[in-house]
C-alpha cells in the first residue's frame, strides 16, 4: 500500500511540474503578442517605457486613429485588398495542388517519379532565387501593380501540399478505384466523387497553411504593389512606420492586433483538422 501511494505521489509530483513547466514556456512564447495587444491601448509614450501589461489607462485611440489611417483610405480597404488576394490564392493553390497530387498518387505514367522528386527538390529552392526572374517575367506582360503575379502562380500548385496530398492518396485502397472504373467511371470522375471526398483533412489542412502563408505574405506584395489601394494589411502596416519623422507605434500594435484575430479563428475552428491532416498523411505515407 505505502508502495502504491509512494508511486501515486511521484506520478503526480512529475506531471505537475510537466504542467508548470508547459504553462510557464507557453507564457514565454505568448508574451510578445499580449504584450503588443497591451501596447494597442496604451499611449506612444508609454509603450516603450513601461514593460507591464496592463495599461495605465485603455484608449481606443490607437484603433480609432489607424483603422482611419489618411482619411482618404481606412482600413477597410487593406483588408479587403488580403481577404481578396488570400482568398483566391488559398482556392487556386488547394485546388491545383489536389489535382497533381491525383496524378501522382494514381496515374502511372512514363516519367512519373523522376517528376516527383523533381517537384519534390523545388521545396528546397530558396524563394530569392527565384524571385528576380518571375518580376522580369511579369514586368513585361504587364502585371507588376495587379494582383495577377501573387494569384496566377498559386494555380500551378504548391510543392508542399502535392506532397502532403499524395501521402494522404496513397493511404486510400486503390480497390476504390478499381470498383468505380467497373461502374464506369473515368479518372476524372474517379478523383471527384472518390478521392476528392477522402482527403478533406489533407484539403483543410492545406487550406489553413495556404491562408496562414498569403496571409501574412509581405515580400510578394511588396514587390508588385505600388499603388496604397492595392496594399494588403502586411504593407499597410509598415507605413505606419516613418524614420523621417516619427512612428506612430501605438496604431501599428492596434492594427497588428485586428489582423491576427482571423488567423487566430482559423486556428481554432479548424486545429484538430490540423492535426489530422499532418498524422494521417505522415502514418499513411
Amino acid at each position: 500500500m505505502k508502495l502504491r501511494i509512494k508511486n501515486a505521489i511521484k506520478q503526480t509530483s512529475g506531471e505537475l511540474l510537466f504542467h508548470i513547466f508547459v504553462i510557464i514556456l507557453g507564457f514565454f512564447m505568448f508574451y510578445p503578442i499580449l504584450w503588443m495587444i497591451s501596447n494597442s491601448f496604451k499611449e506612444n509614450r508609454e509603450i516603450f517605457n513601461s514593460f507591464s501589461l496592463i495599461p495605465s489607462s485603455f484608449k481606443l485611440d490607437n484603433y480609432i486613429r489607424g483603422w482611419n489611417y489618411n482619411g482618404s483610405i481606412t482600413f477597410s480597404t487593406f483588408f479587403m485588398n488580403s481577404f481578396f488576394y488570400t482568398a483566391i490564392a488559398t482556392f487556386g493553390a488547394v485546388l491545383a495542388s489536389a489535382s497533381v497530387a491525383y496524378g501522382f498518387a494514381r496515374i502511372r505514367f512514363w516519367g512519373n517519379s523522376f517528376l516527383y522528386g523533381l517537384m519534390f527538390l523545388t521545396l528546397m529552392l530558396p524563394y530569392q532565387v527565384i524571385m528576380v526572374p518571375q518580376f522580369i517575367i511579369f514586368q513585361k506582360i504587364g502585371w507588376v501593380n495587379t494582383f495577377l503575379p501573387l494569384i496566377v502562380p498559386q494555380f500551378g500548385g504548391q510543392a508542399f501540399f502535392v506532397f502532403l496530398m499524395v501521402q494522404f492518396i496513397r493511404g486510400i485502397p486503390a480497390e476504390l478505384d478499381q470498383s468505380a472504373m467497373i461502374d464506369g467511371c473515368n479518372k476524372f470522375s474517379i478523383f471527384i466523387r472518390i478521392i476528392f471526398p477522402l482527403i478533406k483533412p489533407a484539403l483543410i489542412t492545406s487550406t489553413i497553411f495556404s491562408f496562414y502563408w498569403r496571409w501574412d505574405d509581405f515580400l510578394g506584395p511588396l514587390l508588385y504593389l505600388n499603388r496604397p489601394r492595392n496594399f494588403t494589411v502586411s504593407l499597410a502596416l509598415r507605413m505606419f512606420s516613418d524614420p523621417a519623422t516619427s512612428t506612430d507605434w501605438g496604431a501599428i500594435f492596434a492594427m497588428g492586433t485586428l489582423s491576427l484575430i482571423p488567423v487566430f479563428l482559423i486556428f481554432i475552428l479548424f486545429q484538430k483538422y490540423i492535426v489530422q491532416g499532418m498524422v494521417t498523411s505522415g502514418i499513411k505515407g
